[in-house]
């Protein structure tokens, strides 16, 4: 998924074992929440946003289908009030709940699920989410431009929709509680138009109140939400432009609730060390690799070897170091503690001496210049860095371009444009806790497309069928065949080596004091960083 600095393992286990979060349904309504960010929010359009500082937001101003408990990865109907599955596993029928409504008033009707499916999926929305529906039957058809739709999504009547897959698939509920599932309303769309991402019309917890670019973003609550008693808060606030040791002393001095870009690496220590503050750290996350990007299409990395020789150049333990040892460095896509995670194999081992032997071997024994790209928030620049210096211990110069974390977005989603991106601050943590979502959006060949997040444009086909034929075995009988497919799948893609896997990382939330909540709200595995819908305040009145 889009993605965070600052995850962690500790936090799989909730998520692995379906403890709920401890929602306090009889706790206070009002009340409001100051979340601080550095960067901009790029857009809040479902179909688009796909970064960790949106992600969060947009679930809190739009609703799917599907969505989970609080705190977890458990799947719950959320605008459905019945889901149900023929027998072959390729018919989901679907039921709206009555009376749920839109920010603008109007009902939900089972014609806004087909809108809301053909639009994501459409070409010309360009949505990085698009390939996610790929099961969904005229999705190759409709996702090249051609017919009017997907031919698989069929209204039933005002409450119904039938959705017809072209193959079974085991991860299709969790597809229906993502982002680009939400319902969108027709009307607001075309209204909008481009300006859609700044002018979100939704049926979430919250409402856009107020966006005033570079400086802030204002939710209030959605007083016709279907679900009583949420959200808790009347407003939240996100804070732009404040740089995070300014957000975390505005934390201090009581100004702000949440560093939405996370204890600076600076001042992590001292945070910790202080009971006064250390007290208010919530420590948990997600399924999180970071790794850096080599993009497959552009010279030299077009060369298996030289991608090779990098994952042999990079010193991963003095990028822990950096981030003061709040990780495990990373030897494949997938985390330790994910399905299909293959222990035995050691992957790329440090070398230096056998990477600058392999450059030499594929054509490049005098090295070469590159750039690589990363965002411009702390300890970001400085990972960049060490990892020049490594690259420069081989023959490889590598310039470094410290961007926002939108222009880094754009700059991977073009496919000429970032040869490197070393993706932290935006690295991915698992959407739902299944090893093809490491897949399909970020290694997978329906990824490889403009404004999508396969920043190594790394498209191998015979990987992406028998992906597809894994995510085809849906009975429990096949549950290990599975598990056994897409570990294969992984150790084949780390031989051909579009990344290389840094590390896994651990995330720590900082709260005010007034921030009340189960602590796993904060640490959320869904709505990242922060379930804005279920937490409250002691001010409340």
């Amino acid at each position: 998924m889009k993605s965070l600095l600052y995850a962690s393992i500790a936090g799989v286990a909730l998520a692995a074992t379906g403890v709920l979060a401890q929602v306090e349904q009889n706790a206070p309504q009002g009340g409001s929440m100051i979340v601080t960010y550095q960067d901009d929010v790029a857009t809040l359009d479902p179909a688009i946003g796909y970064d960790w500082q949106n992600w969060s937001m947009i679930k809190s101003l739009f609703d799917g289908l599907m969505g989970y408990e609080p705190g977890t990865t458990n799947l719950r109907l959320e605008l459905a009030k019945s889901h149900d599955i023929s027998d072959d596993g390729k018919t989901h029928t679907f039921v709206l709940k009555d009376g749920i409504k839109f920010h603008n008033g109007r009902e939900i009707l089972a014609g806004d699920v087909k809108y809301s499916l053909d639009r994501v999926t459409d070409p010309t929305t360009r949505s990085p989410g698009a390939g996610f529906f790929n099961m969904i039957e005229g999705f190759e058809t409709w996702n090249a431009g051609e017919g009017d739709g997907l031919s698989g999504v069929k209204v039933i009547d005002d409450k119904t929709v039938e959705i017809s897959l072209s193959r079974p698939d085991a991860t299709f509920g969790h597809i229906m509680a993502l982002n680009f599932a939400s319902l969108v309303p027709q009307e607001a769309v075309e209204a909008s138009g481009e300006d859609f991402g700044r002018e979100p019309v939704g049926s979430g917890a919250y409402k856009l109140a107020e966006w005033t670019p570079g400086q802030r973003v204002v939710f209030e609550r959605f007083e016709d939400y279907h679900r009583g008693g949420v959200p808790k808060l009347d407003e939240i606030t996100f804070q732009i432009g404040l740089e995070p040791t300014v957000a975390l002393l505005r934390l201090q001095q009581g100004q702000a609730d949440v560093p939405g870009d996370g204890i600076p690496p600076a001042q992590f220590l001292q945070v910790m060390n202080d009971p006064a503050q250390s007290e208010n750290v919530i420590e948990g996350g997600q399924l999180h690799t970071g790794y850096v990007t080599m993009n497959t299409r552009m010279e030299p990395f077009d060369n298996k070897a030289v991608r090779q020789a990098v994952n042999m150049a990079i010193n991963k333990d003095r990028v822990v170091r950096i981030v003061n040892g709040r990780a495990v460095p990373a030897n494949q896509p997938l985390p330790p503690t994910m399905p299909g995670y293959a222990e035995e194999y050691e992957g790329y081992a440090y070398d230096p001496d056998a990477a600058k032997q392999k450059l030499a071997d594929a054509g490049y024994a005098d090295g070469f210049s590159t750039e690589i790209y990363v965002m411009n928030v702390d300890p970001n620049p400085r990972i960049a860095q060490s990892i020049q210096q490594d690259l420069s211990a081989i023959g490889i110069d590598v310039e470094i371009r410290s961007l926002a974390q939108s222009n880094v977005i754009a700059a991977g989603g073009e496919p000429d444009q970032a040869p490197m991106i070393w993706s932290g601050g935006m690295a991915w943590i698992a959407d739902f806790p299944d090893p093809s979502n490491f897949y399909g959006p970020i290694l997978g060949c329906g990824g490889a497309v403009q404004g999508g997040w396969n920043w190594a444009w790394y498209c191998n086909e015979d990987l992406d069928a028998r992906a597809a034929e894994a995510d085809s075995m849906t009975g429990p009988d096949q549950a290990d065949a599975r598990i056994d497919a897409w570990r294969q799948i992984y150790l084949d893609v780390m031989e051909d080596a579009p990344w290389v896997p840094i590390f896994n990382e651990q995330r720590f939330t900082l709260v005010s004091d007034k921030m009340q909540g189960d602590g796993s709200l904060f640490v959320d595995p869904v709505h990242i960083p922060v379930n804005y819908d279920y937490v409250w305040s002691s001010e409340a009145e």
